[in-house]
């Protein structure tokens, strides 16, 4: 077990002036409603299943909400959510609008656009959630990859594509594409990325063509024809220098980024990639990575978004659901969510809203660069697979 903290320590001794203070939201009679329907309701969680240190987290997190409000929470352990939203898709077609599977969704971006598109999400929530008037609205919360949150999900953390590095092995961490391809060519082997469309692998692509674009605005675009066939020339051009110096020599990729730090602990790889600005440092305290491991992002910006809860249309449990997103969203939960030693995911709240020893769980470690447009990871997704799946 590890030993309480001296920020959870200082949370918890802030409570109550917390639970006093002007920033909690006083809880309408809507709300004590739904803490009521959500008594004894089980709410089943689709949410990336491939870091040991999230799920410890949602363990924690069900335990506090069974013993807070008698909502049982359940993490059903999925690779990637598109898989939920397909599932989703299905019930929808088949006419199941009421007592569907899923509960809640850890979601964003191309998979949150497919939802909302489809139709597969519930009424607007956000707006019932009392702890929503303490999220800092100056953070990427709004909109989700370019498309209108309009109170469909819930922001729960922030995410900083970055190389876990180890310093052993690589004196100066590369800090820009040039300098990532030129280290892996004078390192054959060392270095991989998951096998797209798996998130890591996607955003990796979308990273290194921000690198190379000069001017990315049409990145923020609907991606048309004549734009994607001019600007991810380069990129295309980069990933074919870069493959024959890859671990397997590109011609296997990874399936997980979870697959990939383990390919860094055990030795085989020099530097993996996280979209989690502290996972370097919460693993190293963890000891499920080597002690010289640390995060380096892109000197012109790291890939940046926000992270999100949803609501499917057809939830069994909405109200239990609401009640998880919301304590998500409490800052005892958002503060222990920050500690690298229990996950390391960057608060959304105000720092007004956290006690002054943890304000800076809500500061984002690297310089942001906002995700494109959701049209470009679909193409570069699809163009990657004509280009190089095996």
């Amino acid at each position: 077990m590890l030993k309480t903290l001296p920020l959870l320590k200082s949370l918890l001794c802030a409570l109550p002036l917390l639970a006093s203070g002007p920033l909690l939201a006083n809880p309408d009679d809507n709300w004590q409603r739904t803490l009521e329907e959500a008594k004894g309701q089980t709410v089943y969680f689709n949410a990336w299943g491939g870091s040991p240190e999230i799920n410890a987290y949602l363990v924690w997190a069900g335990q506090e909400l069974e013993r807070q409000y008698q909502v049982k929470l359940v993490q059903v352990k999925v690779d990637d959510i598109a898989q939920s939203v397909s599932q989703l898709l299905a019930n929808k077609q088949a006419g199941k609008h009421t007592g569907g599977p899923i509960d809640l969704l850890w979601v964003n971006g191309e998979n949150f656009k497919a939802l909302k598109e489809q139709g597969l999400l519930g009424a607007p929530f956000t707006q019932d959630l009392p702890n929503m008037a303490l999220v800092d609205t100056t953070l990427p919360v709004s909109e989700d990859f370019t498309v209108p949150v309009d109170g469909l999900e819930a922001p729960w953390g922030i995410g900083q594509l970055n190389l876990m590095v180890n310093r052993d092995e690589v004196a100066t961490p590369p800090t820009s594409a040039t300098a990532l391809l030129t280290w892996v060519k004078e390192h054959p082997g060392r270095f991989t990325y998951p096998k797209p469309p798996q998130f890591h692998g996607a955003s990796f692509l979308k990273q290194i063509l921000l690198e190379l674009t000069a001017d990315p605005a049409p990145l923020y675009r609907e991606a048309t024809d004549a734009d994607f066939d001019r600007l991810t020339a380069p990129l295309w051009a980069w990933l074919d220098a870069l493959h024959p110096a890859l671990w397997r020599k590109g011609k296997l990729f990874p399936a997980s980024a979870a697959e990939t730090r383990q390919l860094l602990d055990d030795g085989e790889l020099a530097m993996a990639i996280s979209f989690n600005p502290q996972e370097a440092q919460s693993a190293v305290q963890n000891g499920t990575l080597p002690p010289n491991v640390v995060a380096v992002a892109m000197e012109k910006g790291a890939l940046t978004n926000s992270h999100f809860l949803a609501i499917p249309f057809n939830a069994s449990a909405r109200a239990g659901a609401k009640v998880v997103a919301n304590f998500l969203l409490s800052p005892v939960a958002q503060v222990r969510k920050a500690e690298p030693a229990f996950w390391g995911d960057p608060s959304v709240l105000q720092a007004s809203a956290l006690p002054v020893s943890a304000k800076q769980a809500s500061a984002l470690r690297f310089k942001a660069v906002g995700e494109p447009h959701p049209s470009w990871q679909l193409r570069l997704e699809a163009t990657w697979a004509e280009r190089y799946a095996h």
